[in-house]
């Protein structure tokens, strides 16, 4: 770090970060690892220099590595230290105890002295632990002691011992360790590792990380995120969260490889890259690993260091990561079991915060700091082109690192009063499915298969549900039900939709990137609406819209009103019910009611919660159809036709009864286009439950043997292709669609395709 250099060694100095003042120690000579918990002297030379600079709200040593205290472990010492300066500039206290005399007066007197000057900035447990020794002893001699005169002296003494032992009784060190104090050793350390944990981080980064668990921690989970990174899951007393623990290849490293990362970056300090190369992430990161590479085994080879070409490359990777990447947030979403990824400002205050699959929400043990927190801000400007300043304080964006892509939501001053707070959206690696969501719970086989069902028969559909209710993966897997046969246009302001994996399964697809509706105009981004209707000029397509916000309402219902009876057309919308998603587009949107009768069928995802408010899962709550036939309030006018609604009892997604007699407009209309169906609800009803028939075969068999890949969108969609060309050939063959047989020979597809899978 570059402070070290302004300053001699066991020198320090100040550092003001927003309202905190920042202690930053060169510990680089000392023979010793600075560690207040562990080293008596460390202890002791920290609260000298409290005492200089009461101030102090964190404190840095820096030796190769920055090991640094927090602001709440930093005030309990602070408190030790003012407490000290206090007693040394009370002399009298230490000159003697006022009117007390005796023989052995100069032994008590050694032994205060030994507290306050000695045990009182090495051990404060022990000083504590020591002047109750103390009292005891005094007591003792009090009921041997016959003489009134050395009784008062004695006396004197206890109160002089009471009233320091009350004033350390309040310190906060003492009140968080006493119950732990009971055998305390004078000089036992062990204690203080409960109370005194630093955040740890080499030279070559600025985020740090608690290296060590808790004292007051339990393991449950431990997992390898891959080779060289691990994850470790604590429960932490007192915490309603989890700790993820994290601790990967950064922090494993000889000091030889820490110094080589530290020269290798401060050389590309000088190779800044251009803005223009921020075009192509992917290649701008290649070029830099290449460099790397041979800057590495270049210092190496001028250090003595031998490096084999593995090594080189891990180094390399890691150079990379802290230079023109995202140092541990690249770590965090390299695991795919982390959902969101909040950083909260002032940055370095807080850890960063995540949503982990199995356990919710979490804490971690990873801490970044400002310097971090402004780079990332200019890098993600020169990847997006948005702006993010005072006029514009709100950018979103995506970041596609390797092994992970997600979506960002940055705000900045003056929306956010502490600077700047960051919000990651992991996406799945591959995309979600109709099975992988069976699997999960969230949607039952019938409910997979209506709703398979209605993207095959081009209807017009809106994803609802609340923050993190999974809207845009179930709207992903949706379209994994369209036939590969067929074109698909997606609008994005923020690209989450799963459209390059698609195109690299074979789906004719053309994803379109728009401005953001919190962006202001001006930018060279086509806008929402505008984009919308550009959809519409290139050709007969599926149309799928990211997330409906704003302005591009009314151009999404003039593409439902278009597209009616062609192609689906579906796009996500924050609403928890079908009259709430009425209220949102033609209350807070603007779009007429007579518009919004174009949307066929709404799909309601929301989050469920345990009765403890602990625990919750993401579950499809209502699968309802827009009727046509009212004029101005579809809730009141019986607008609104569930389908399928969800049971909290039997935590599963039912049919009700108007879908089970065949009381659904949207169904008889898909019917009226089919010769097969037209009038007859039995062969629409048995296709449905072939659907959901195949469905949950595929998700058995995938469990049955242990081959959850089949559930993934490669599966699922040779499972679709499947079903549809055995259809047809069924009925060419006997004139009609014949669910049996089309299952039957489904069946032995699906066999033949897993015994394919695995002998490959």
């Amino acid at each position: 770090m570059l402070f070290t250099k302004k300053i001699p060694p066991g020198g320090y100095e100040i550092v003001h970060e927003g309202e905190q003042d920042i202690m930053r120690v060169n510990y680089e000579q000392n023979m010793r690892v600075p560690s207040i918990e562990s080293d008596s002297a460390c202890m002791s030379f920290v609260m000298d220099k409290l005492v200089e600079v009461p101030s102090t709200s964190r404190i840095v040593f820096h030796q190769r590595r920055d090991y640094s205290y927090n602001y709440e472990q930093t005030q309990m010492l602070v408190e030790i230290a003012t407490f000290y300066n206090h007693l040394l500039k009370q002399k009298n206290l230490l000159a003697l105890v006022p009117g007390a005399v005796g023989r052995d007066f100069e032994g008590f007197m050694n032994n205060v002295r030994y507290v306050i000057l000695n045990l009182l900035k090495t051990d404060p447990l022990g000083a504590y632990v020591e002047v109750k020794r103390l009292i005891r002893e005094e007591r003792i001699k009090l009921r041997k002691e016959r003489s009134t005169l050395t009784r008062k002296n004695i006396e004197k003494k206890i109160i002089f011992l009471h009233w320091l032992f009350n004033s350390l009784d309040q310190l906060k060190l003492i009140n968080v360790a006493k119950h732990y104090l009971d055998g305390y050793r004078l000089g036992e350390r062990s204690l203080y590792k409960r109370f005194f944990r630093p955040t740890i981080s080499p030279d070559f980064m600025f985020t740090r990380l608690m290296s060590t668990a808790p004292t007051n921690a339990d393991e449950i989970d431990y997992y390898k995120v891959d080779r060289l990174t691990t994850v470790t899951i604590y429960k932490v007393q007192n915490d309603i969260k989890y700790l993820y623990h994290v601790n990967p290849p950064e922090f494993k490293l000889s000091e030889d490889k820490y110094e080589l990362l530290d020269l290798a970056k401060n050389v590309l300090a000088e190779h800044k890259p251009r803005e223009e190369e921020f075009i192509d992430p992917e290649r701008m990161r290649q070029t830099f690993f290449n460099i790397g590479t041979d800057l590495i085994q270049e210092l190496a080879d001028h250090k003595g260091v031998k490096l084999n070409l593995s090594e080189i490359k891990q180094l390399a990777g890691i150079l990379v990561r802290y230079t023109v990447g995202f140092g541990l947030i690249e770590v965090l979403l390299r695991d795919s079991k982390v959902q969101d990824i909040t950083i909260n400002g002032p940055i370095g205050m807080t850890p960063i915060f995540i949503v982990h699959e199995d356990y919710g929400e979490c804490f971690t043990n990873i801490f970044p700091a400002r310097e971090d927190g402004d780079g990332w801000v200019t890098k993600f400007r020169l990847l997006s082109g948005r702006p993010l300043d005072e006029a514009n304080p709100v950018l979103d964006t995506e970041l596609v690192v390797p092994g992970a892509r997600a979506r960002v939501a940055i705000i900045g001053n003056p929306l956010n009063p502490w600077g700047l707070g960051f919000a990651f959206r992991r996406h799945r690696d591959k995309p979600w499915t109709l099975p992988l969501f069976m699997h999960n719970k969230m949607i039952t086989p019938l409910g997979a298969g209506l709703l398979s069902f209605l993207v095959d028969g081009a209807r017009t559909m809106l994803v609802a549900g609340t923050r993190s209710s999974g809207k845009t993966s179930l709207l992903g897997s949706l379209l994994v039900e369209i036939m590969r046969k067929y074109r698909v246009i997606t609008i994005e302001d923020t690209l989450e939709l799963p459209t390059e994996a698609l195109s690299k399964l074979g789906y004719n697809i053309q994803p379109m990137k728009v401005r953001s509706a919190l962006a202001i105009s001006g930018t060279s981004e086509t806008a929402a609406d505008e984009g919308i209707r550009t959809s519409l000029r290139m050709g007969d397509s599926s149309l799928i819209i990211g997330e409906v916000r704003s302005t591009e309402a009314k151009a999404l219902y003039e593409a439902m009103r278009v597209g009616a009876l062609a192609n689906v057309v579906a796009g996500t919308i924050h609403g928890d019910s079908p009259y709430g998603v009425f209220d949102r587009v033609v209350n807070d949107l603007g779009v007429p009611r007579t518009s919004f009768k174009a949307t066929d069928i709404i799909v309601v995802a929301n989050p469920i919660k345990s009765s403890d408010g602990l625990h919750k899962w993401r579950r499809i709550t209502q699968i309802t159809e827009v009727r046509k036939h009212w004029q101005d309030d579809p809730l009141r006018e019986k607008g609104f036709v569930d389908l399928m609604k969800y049971d909290s009892k039997e935590d599963k997604l039912l049919p009700t009864d108007d879908l089970l007699n065949g009381d659904s407009e949207v169904l008889k209309g898909i019917a009226g286009n089919v010769k097969e169906w037209v009038g007859n609800w039995d062969a629409v009803w048995d296709n449905i439950l072939l659907r959901a028939n195949i469905k949950e075969e595929l998700t058995r068999v995938a469990l049955a043997n242990k081959q959850l890949d089949l559930l993934e969108a490669e599966g699922v969609i040779a499972s679709n292709d499947a079903l549809h060309n055995i259809s047809d050939a069924v009925r060419n063959e006997v004139g009609y669609l014949d669910t049996k047989r089309i299952f039957g020979e489904w069946a032995d597809w699906l066999k033949k395709y897993v015994r394919e899978k695995k002998g490959g």
